[in-house]
């Protein structure tokens, strides 16, 4: 197996789209997606079955056409990295079993990935635009925000050291845009949706609870509440519910602007908020914004502002690979390789709830 530059294939499903990427050594050659997210949009939300299905459907073609945009055949993958978690059960088993089929086909070592390092790998990758190798700083802050996922992590080694700092304790930061834009009527999936509205609204129009931000859970530098760097959505999709019941209730028409736009602040003040009170605290220098909610525009330009006057430098990935891809998968894989790790092996089992702290399964 060529440790310097391996060419690794990348495999992606841990929810609504099926990725299928490839690397040599930190190139990106290819990163192909097909999303099943059309055929949920009706239900309101991702339904699990269907996600499992359209990856059947749409593996073998996505890989076909990775191979072919890259140039290259699965004869000369050096190796094969797949997301073993977290994720939908049934999604994660049908690009584990995929990707086993193929390690055993071909005789390729298999390496099972956590999807969550997976979103810090891929700032590994050569700079599209200049094709400068990028390096991950020393003592690296990775925030995490997606419709599954919220979370503040420490990156001592990206193959092998990853601490959680903080994360959502209830609905992840992505899933709460989703019931409040079916709340407000603006459909799914509700990101992009509350976005575009709440350019047009007021956010300080009405104040929105700010989740675990009291004293008792923030605690102090010195004695740190229970949930200093955490964070809670459920009761603000509350609030924005009860909300609209009042405006309803009283016959007046509902602001939909301005209550997106109120959420939506709500949202990234206290996720960037509380990001950058864990980065400064434990001498965190460098931030790596990922997840699909990293394409948000206001959550962008919040915590780039606050990681700037903190004295923090953030580093935003290409949106194309902020979201779920097999690219991300493939550039830790390739990390993996480099650094020496063993492959997995085809005795794991995908766990939908794998803790970030796995970076990879070991055989």
């Amino acid at each position: 197996m060529n440790r310097t530059q391996p060419l690794v294939l990348g495999i992606e499903s841990s929810c609504d789209e099926t990725g299928v990427g490839i690397v040599r050594g930190t190139t990106l050659l290819t990163n192909t997606v097909s999303s099943s997210m059309d055929e949920h949009v009706r239900f309101g939300g991702v339904i699990p079955e269907i996600a499992s299905r359209a990856h059947l459907d749409a593996f073998v073609p996505t890989l076909e056409q990775a191979l072919a945009d890259a140039g290259v055949t699965l004869d000369e993958v050096d190796a094969i990295a797949v997301t073993s978690g977290p994720g939908l059960a049934g999604a994660l088993m049908v690009g584990v079993c995929a990707a086993k089929a193929l390690a055993v086909a071909t005789g390729k070592p298999l390496f099972a990935i956590n999807h969550l390092v997976a979103h810090v790998g891929v700032g590994l990758l050569d700079d599209r635009a200049t094709g400068r190798r990028q390096e991950l700083p020393e003592n690296l802050g990775a925030l995490l925000v997606s419709g599954g996922h919220t979370e503040i992590l420490r990156i001592n080694s990206i193959t092998s050291d990853v601490q959680l700092l903080g994360s959502t304790i209830d609905d992840a930061a992505g899933e709460a845009y989703d019931k409040v834009a079916r709340i407000l009527g603006l459909g799914y999936p509700g990101g992009p949706a509350i976005d575009k509205v709440a350019r047009t609204g007021n956010p300080k129009a009405i104040r929105f609870p700010r989740g675990l931000s009291q004293p008792k859970y923030m605690g102090t530098a010195d004695e740190p509440g229970p949930h200093r760097y955490d964070w809670s959505f459920s009761g603000l999709k509350t609030a924005v519910a009860r909300c609209v019941e009042q405006f309803e209730a009283r016959g007046e028409e509902i602001p939909v602007a301005d209550i997106a736009a109120a959420f939506q602040e709500a949202v990234v003040d206290v996720i960037s908020s509380k990001a950058v009170l864990a980065c400064r605290e434990h001498g965190i220098k460098d931030v790596l914004l990922g997840g699909g909610v990293a394409a948000n525009s206001r959550l962008r330009e919040l915590t780039g502002q606050r990681c700037a006057s903190a004295g923090i430098r953030l580093h935003v990935p290409p949106l194309d690979l902020c979201t779920d891809n097999g690219a991300m998968v493939a550039a830790l894989g390739a990390q993996l390789v480099m650094a020496g790790a063993d492959p997995s092996g085809i005795g794991f089992a995908p766990d939908s709830s794998m803790p970030v702290t796995s970076v990879s399964l070991p055989a």
